[in-house]
């Protein structure tokens, strides 16, 4: 059936069995392209702008803005001129777009480091990912009138194309989340999606939509969509540092993880998402990481007998690997598996020297474990901060039920206590004092925090820290901190429960100021 042409409009393409089969098979690739854009674009900002709800925020409200302008643009569009090829190289130019991304989003979300993170994550996603997901959401309405001949129609079509542009969804959220995140890097996951995008409109092209003047422009913009993508994945892969050797790069569930040694001293470092994470001398195979020895110490210190050790973090698993070598029975939960790889290969770890090692959330393991601890260690960063579901009353009372009756709980965190700047700091103080008896803090000043809480009386030191066996690097350090007595304002901060824990909007300053530190200094290595 032709359709006649009207004043202000095109006659649409001749739908034939085929072609129609197709748009149906294109809904679901854009669609699975939306979710795996969405999805993946907030893990790579993540090395720059953290994992925080705001990334997420602006990330879903950057997408719920493109998709309500691709749906209008596209109804726009297809009573204008229902033309498929205008719709398809519509998709030509979100891969291009797509593939561009990769090369550029390191200087763009570097830029953007300089706002405020609220306001730098939305100006990232929206520089980044606006135009492509409004280009893709376009599919949906413009199919619905391109496969409509009559009005009784329109209902059976509209929800067909939805449907299956949901269906495809569905399956881009599995596919990132189960096999594409875990098992390749992001570089190389963004550019098959655009490779994907422009196979799905070379296709179109090729079989449908051959006219004069057509193929030469759209072959080029997908070479050159792809010469792109292929600079930016060796760009992506290629290693950053500057004075520094890259051993190790790979990505994860929670993050990509790298191992770099420096050049000047033979040090190694561990980053997770560029931010480093532990420092460590292969030579002496000690850490150089202040805190390692301040957690162990501090459990030492103020436990009358450690025989038992909950370690919560794995990290490269210098703590646990100190207390089990001395006979202590130590048990490791640790969320992200890809980590104990890394600790094993590089930093000498040895896990099978753990009584345990538990690869899953620390709530979920505090709230199987039965066993009994003398001191539970609480370590466990995403990248720039602790996670805030492990800070609450409820989270410190699973572990006051797992420690013995002198039992410990150490905890290693980045917080402030400058009166404008110590919502966390003063409300970590008050939460832990609703659940334990006593509430010591040791801090040298301008990076980590320690707090030892216990339900012992008069929680006071038993014995003194071995500042010997430290790494020369770091001893001075670690005895600042260790003397280093905090007084927080009881005045201040609340005590965070699971239901009200506002700490990563309360905090966001703080949480700023050590990410962009943290990243610029990455750089540097």
């Amino acid at each position: 059936m032709r359709v006649k042409k009207t004043k202000g409009t095109e006659a649409a393409d001749e739908l034939t069995p085929g072609l129609r089969r197709y748009l149906y098979f294109t809904a679901t690739m854009t669609g699975a392209a939306i979710m795996i854009v969405q999805i993946l674009g907030a893990k790579m900002m993540a090395p720059y702008l953290g994992t925080s709800h705001f990334v997420w925020t602006a990330q879903i409200a950057v997408t719920m803005v493109a998709l309500a302008t691709g749906y209008y643009a596209g109804g726009r569009l297809a009573d204008h001129s229902p033309r498929l090829g205008r719709l398809y190289a519509g998709i030509v130019v979100a891969a291009l777009y797509l593939a561009g991304t990769i090369l550029v989003i390191g200087p763009v979300v570097y830029g953007c480091l300089r706002f405020k993170l609220a306001v730098g994550s939305l100006l990232a996603s929206m520089f980044l990912f606006f135009v492509p997901l409004s280009l893709l959401a376009m599919v949906g309405p413009f199919f619905v009138r391109v496969v409509t001949r009559n009005v009784s129609g329109v209902g059976g079509n509209m929800g067909r194309l939805t449907a299956i542009g949901t269906l495809g969804s569905f399956a881009g959220t599995l596919l990132i989340g189960y096999v594409l995140i875990p098992f390749l890097p992001n570089s190389f996951t963004m550019f098959l999606t655009s490779a994907g995008l422009f196979a799905v409109a070379g296709v179109y092209f090729a079989v449908w939509g051959r006219k004069p003047g057509v193929l030469a422009p759209v072959t080029i913009a997908m070479l050159t969509g792809l010469g792109l993508g292929l600079l930016g994945v060796r760009a992506s892969t290629l290693p950053e540092m500057r004075d520094g050797e890259e051993l190790y790069r790979a990505n994860s569930n929670f993050g990509m993880l790298q191992v770099v040694a420096a050049a000047d001293n033979g040090y190694l470092y561990y980053l997770n998402d560029y931010l480093v994470q532990n420092t460590y001398d292969p030579v002496q195979k000690q850490s150089v990481s202040m805190f390692t020895y301040l957690l162990e110490e501090l459990a030492e210190v103020y436990t009358p007998e450690i025989r038992s050790a909950l370690c919560v973090g794995l990290g490269v698993g210098i703590v646990p690997m100190r207390m089990a070598t001395r006979g202590v029975a130590v048990d490791v939960v640790e969320i992200n598996p890809a980590v104990v790889k890394v600790a094993r290969d590089y930093f000498d770890c040895r896990p099978e020297l753990f009584r345990d090692l538990a690869l899953t959330d620390a709530r979920y393991y505090f709230h199987q474990a039965t066993n009994r601890y003398d001191t539970i260690i609480l370590d466990a960063f995403l990248g720039d901060s602790s996670p805030v579901h492990l800070m609450t009353r409820e989270a410190f009372e699973s572990m006051r039920r797992l420690l013995q009756p002198n039992g410990t709980l150490v905890i290693n965190c980045f917080v402030e206590f400058r009166p404008s700047r110590d919502f966390f700091g003063t409300s970590m103080y008050q939460t832990l004092r609703s659940v334990f008896r006593e509430v010591r803090i040791h801090a040298a000043g301008g990076g980590n925090v320690f707090f030892v809480a216990s339900d012992r009386e008069a929680l006071r030191p038993l014995r003194t820290p071995d500042f010997e066996r430290m790494h020369p690097a770091v001893r001075r350090q670690a005895m600042a901190a260790y003397a280093g007595i905090v007084e927080p304002n009881p005045n201040r901060g609340i005590v965070l429960t699971d239901d009200f824990n506002p700490v990563e909007a309360r905090d966001a300053a703080n949480r700023e100021e050590i990410r962009r530190h943290l990243a610029r200094s990455a750089r540097a290595l």
